[in-house]
């Protein structure tokens, strides 16, 4: 017993995809009983791990000669700057210990 389709009230009939019925629509389901597998990859993290301390995006105004100098090593050279800032930082954390307040407050 085939189902009868109503002609769509605008446009050009679309026998791939016709206008749903009332029936259709008693026995339509929502998408998370129909294709539970659908939701659970939508549901899945996509890409790279989120890192637990993610680096954080500064503007950050340089000396021409600084910036060139370091754009001169070639790719990677912001983690470069990333890097001698560190070995700065832990070399001035060696001869003076920097306080926790002012920490804090840099942040």
């Amino acid at each position: 017993m085939g189902k009868q389709r109503r002609e769509p009230k605008f446009g050009i009939p679309d026998e791939e995809n016709p206008e749903w019925t009332t029936e259709d629509f008693r026995l339509a389901r929502p998408v998370k009983q129909a294709m539970p597998e659908l939701i659970e990859a939508a549901k899945r993290a996509r890409g790279r791990p989120r890192l637990a301390s993610p680096k954080q995006h500064v503007s950050l105004r340089l000396d021409p000669m600084v910036l060139a100098g370091f754009k001169a090593m070639g790719p990677g050279w912001q983690k470069q700057i990333n890097d001698t800032l560190a070995r700065a930082l832990a070399r001035a954390r060696k001869q003076k210990p920097v306080r926790a307040t002012r920490l804090k407050r840099a942040a």
